[in-house]
């Protein structure tokens, strides 16, 4: 990952941990909605620095290969 992709990973995270502590989150459904905003939260800032940079963070070096590719 690039360094942008593992800060905004680790933003997303801190953002989804504080608003489920703060929401008193529980359970599956309540986690789920803060891990939403969570990450909404995260996609905003990453879409507002792509505009300004002209160019998308994300890397095509991250691509996991399919398994069933490399047993044949």
């Amino acid at each position: 990952m690039t360094d942008w992709e593992l800060i905004f990973t680790m933003f997303g995270e801190k953002a989804t941990t504080d608003i489920t502590k703060k929401e008193n989150s529980k359970g599956l459904d309540e986690c789920k909605t803060s891990a939403n905003k969570g990450g909404n939260i995260a996609k905003r800032a990453r879409d507002d620095l792509e505009q300004n940079i002209g160019e998308s963070i994300v890397s095509k070096d991250n691509y996991i290969p399919d398994k069933k590719k490399h047993l044949k």
